[in-house]
């Protein structure tokens, strides 16, 4: 499973999640920091990203219009540390693993 982070979601959340899945990067490891959210979708789908994990409403909405891959992980918490977001992250873990290996959903909203 190779998940790509947006970059509203903090770097620091990498290596606390990193040990739970297959590959996780972050936009800022890649260059893509302050890039709109089309051309990180497309890097995503043309570097094999199975998702992309974000805080925000717009990659859901670029999903809608171009498909997956990738698909998109919708983090619906609001502000909080990374930390917690993390914890929440990892709590969930199983549903994300479901909804990565399955073709049923594109879109996959966590809320806390």
């Amino acid at each position: 499973m190779k998940i790509l982070i947006d970059q509203n979601i903090s770097f620091r959340i990498v290596a606390r999640i990193q040990p739970y899945f297959t590959t996780v990067s972050h936009v800022k490891s890649l260059n893509l920091v302050d890039e709109n959210d089309y051309k990180i979708f497309q890097f995503a789908r043309q570097n094999g990203y199975d998702a992309i994990l974000t805080l925000d409403e717009d990659f859901y909405n670029i999903l809608l219009e171009h498909n997956p891959p990738p698909k998109v992980i919708w983090l619906r918490t609001g502000n909080c540390s990374t930390a917690h977001l993390s914890q929440i992250i990892l709590n969930n873990k199983a549903d994300i693993q479901t909804f990565l290996n399955s073709s049923d959903h594109d879109c996959l909203e966590i809320f806390n």
